[in-house]
């Protein structure tokens, strides 16, 4: 069943921006939002976590979990998702770490 999709994207290849408004309206720059089915979502989340490059990309969705909703990344981000007990919370990585391979938490 399609849901209620949210996809914010930093610094992503032109060509990704145009498979991506193909799917999704982009109410502001970088802001992808769509009802897509599960399919349609993980593939596009695919291709644009594939090349993110030096960009950033955030996807949300609704789940079947405590929250309703799932987050996923891609990219260097200073915002870093942590599991905590089955909740998912957004941890602050310092400057300094950034460009390391796992944060200290």
């Amino acid at each position: 069943m399609p849901s209620m999709t949210v996809l914010s994207t930093t610094a992503i290849p032109d060509h990704v921006r145009g498979a991506l408004t193909r799917w999704m309206t982009e109410p502001a720059p970088g802001l992808y939002v769509g009802t897509l089915s599960a399919r349609v979502r993980d593939e596009l989340w695919r291709v644009v976590s594939a090349s993110v490059g030096s960009g950033a990309a955030v996807l949300v969705h609704p789940d079947a979990n405590e929250q309703g909703y799932t987050l996923h990344t891609a990219g260097e981000r200073r915002r870093t998702p942590v599991d905590f007990d089955g909740l998912t919370l957004v941890a602050f990585r310092p400057e300094e770490l950034l460009g390391t391979a796992d944060p200290p938490f």
